[in-house]
């Protein structure tokens, strides 16, 4: 009823040309933006940053480009960011499963050791998604972490077996940004993604960003270190009519018809922006629910790829084939030989001198640094200068550790001294909301007189937003199941929104759903390193 009152005013009183405020250009906001000015509909843009894209940009102080934030595509099958791509020439790489493992004792464990343990971990995360699929009356505090401890009860592994599994296990965090002991195992179905592979984008995401940008701002109207402070709406349900809506930036005081909001889930939770009246409890309990997850990046660029390739074997056959190249993928497990890593956190490495295209290949690594590890290294370097001698120094001291374990290192060498090094900072950065993406963590049992906590019921409530205020929330919080955390997903966001404003004022709507179907869960993929298995980007 609520919406057909809503259609029914605004399409009635379409008098003049209807002036929408998207909040934010991010790939949410820009796709929003692209779609609403197709329709006719006028657009003004309001950015916080100096720059367009949000937690998608890259850096070049290393001397090449990477990528900040988001750094894969998630599913292959009609997915409209690798068309985008195809269009832009970006270079997306499939990626061997095969990783490399450091032991707790930093030595490189057996090739078909570890791969006989990695099957089973990926069995027992199949083993879960079907159970939390397939079973409705799983405790809100049981985590994957726990349903991980209770299967291999059941399996007949050594102790040393069972604790390598479960020190791989932990990789799971890098995933969702946080500790597998925090993964909802009620909502693990919601970190389904997109059938088909999980690509690399090894050219980074520059070109898909100017693209989608380019295209946004072609009629959109743009102001960038804009950043809005207080929303004010009216009900159309007492007052007949939801605007006009007014923003309260900065430097001014703006009126628009509709805004869509589509600052991270992370902003939404400290209330920025702020709305006036508040927000039905609908949308502030979806808010506090849903969780906001930390992964950070650190990349170390080195003069030359010392540990690419591997030595030659002592019978004298080459390896320095891609057969017997160092892998994309290395874990460092439960670390007890560093003590700058109090608790022996994981470290996830990627070298990108290994298994992408020869044009794409640079000398560095990336770590990949989640929950709490990724809240010690940024709080280690928040406020330096990231080309002080300090910088460097402490963020090096920190891995040093794990880069002097891999093959052909020599500290006497040139080529193995960082030449530079970068690292994120999403942890202290207030317009991305002091986090990186969306996760579904566990949550205590409710209480007598307490309302259940239902994370899908969440999603939709925060996807819905409230058009009878002309309030619009997109972003990949509000994304289809099967893209939730993802570019794609906040990029179907955007046009999701934009289509029923649309149609809200008889200008051509089509359909809410863009993209994933809600109604048939994703299937489930299975395989190694982050490069398959969820919706959600590990950048």
């Amino acid at each position: 009823m609520l919406g057909r009152v809503t259609l029914r005013s605004r399409a009635g009183s379409a008098a003049k040309t209807p002036h929408v405020c998207v909040v934010g250009a991010g790939f949410s906001g820009l796709r929003c933006a692209e779609v609403l000015s197709e329709k006719g509909i006028k657009v003004t843009i309001l950015e916080g940053r100096d720059r367009i894209g949000g937690r998608v940009y890259q850096d070049n102080q290393l001397g090449h480009l990477v990528d900040m934030g988001a750094n894969w595509i998630h599913g292959t099958n009609h997915n409209p960011i690798l068309d985008l791509a195809k269009e832009t020439n970006t270079v997306a790489s499939s990626i061997e499963e095969k990783s490399g493992n450091f032991d707790e004792f930093g030595e490189y464990m057996d090739e078909k050791k570890a791969d006989r343990l990695y099957q089973l971990v990926w069995g027992v995360i199949a083993d879960a998604f079907k159970y939390s699929n397939d079973t409705s009356s799983i405790p809100p505090d049981r985590s994957l972490w726990d349903f991980f401890v209770e299967k291999l009860e059941e399996k007949d592994l050594s102790s040393e077996d069972t604790k390598i599994v479960l020190q791989v296990a932990q990789m799971w965090g890098a995933f969702i940004g946080d500790p597998i002991e925090r993964q909802s195992l009620k909502y693990f179905w919601l970190e389904e993604c997109i059938d088909g592979e999980n690509l690399f984008v090894a050219s980074t995401y520059k070109a898909i960003l100017d693209r989608v940008g380019k295209r946004a701002l072609a009629s959109a109207t743009v102001h960038l270190s804009t950043y809005v402070k207080r929303v004010y709406t009216r009900d159309s349900m007492l007052t007949g009519e939801p605007g006009p809506v007014k923003v309260v930036t900065n430097d001014d005081t703006l009126e628009f018809d509709e805004v869509v909001v589509t600052a991270s889930l992370g902003c939404l939770k400290r209330n920025e922006p702020a709305f006036y009246p508040q927000l039905p409890a609908r949308l502030s309990r979806a808010i506090k629910n849903i969780s906001y997850g930390h992964l950070e990046k650190v990349y170390i660029r080195f003069p030359a790829a010392f540990w690419h390739p591997l030595p030659r074997h002592e019978s004298g056959s080459a390896s320095n084939t891609e057969a017997s190249a160092f892998p994309f993928f290395s874990h460092f497990l439960h670390p007890l030989y560093h003590p700058g890593n109090p608790h022996s956190w994981n470290i996830e490495l990627v070298s990108l001198a290994s298994g992408l295209p020869l044009e794409t290949r640079q000398p560095t690594l990336l770590f990949y640094i989640h929950g709490p590890c990724a809240a010690h290294i940024t709080n280690l370097i928040h406020s330096m200068e990231r080309t002080s001698p300090e910088y460097y120094s402490r963020l090096n001291e920190f891995f040093k550790p794990y880069y002097s374990r891999l093959p052909n290192f020599n500290p006497e060498l040139e080529t193995c001294k960082p030449t530079g090094i970068l690292a994120t900072d999403w942890s202290h950065d207030k317009l991305a909301g002091y986090g990186s993406y969306t996760n579904f963590q566990i949550s205590h049992p409710t209480k007598e007189g307490e309302q259940e906590v239902e994370l899908d019921k969440d999603i939709e409530a925060l996807r819905q937003g409230l058009p009878e205020r002309a309030i619009w929330l997109a972003g990949e919080h509000t994304a289809p199941f099967v893209a939730l955390g993802t570019v794609t997903g906040a990029y179907w966001s955007g046009e999701a929104v934009a289509r029923r404003i649309a149609e809200a004022y008889g200008m051509g709507g089509g359909d809410d759903k863009v993209g994933g179907n809600d109604d048939n869960r994703a299937t489930v993929q299975i395989g190694k390193g982050g490069e398959t298995l969820n919706g959600l980007d590990v950048d």
